[in-house]
């Protein structure tokens, strides 16, 4: 079963409160999407880190429910 954009903009926002989101299906099959979550809590943090804070709002749901995801992450332009 495949996840709804919907879903995975709801469960970022959720463990990333202050995170603009924005989710785009890149194939039209609910399997690949590609995503940009900008957040200031991601100050400081390396792009591995941030990628982590996401994957870690997806709750596990990454290489199963979701297959593939492609990201891109920024804490915002001052």
């Amino acid at each position: 079963m495949a996840m709804q954009a919907r879903e995975i903009e709801e469960m970022i926002r959720q463990a990333i409160p202050d995170a603009t989101v924005e989710i785009h299906d890149l194939a039209g099959d609910g399997d690949h999407y590609a995503a940009t979550v900008v957040s200031p809590s991601f100050k400081g943090k390396t792009r591995v880190q941030q990628h982590q804070m996401v994957y870690q709002a997806l709750r596990g749901n990454m290489g199963g429910v979701l297959h593939a995801l492609a990201l891109t992450t920024s804490a915002p332009q001052d």
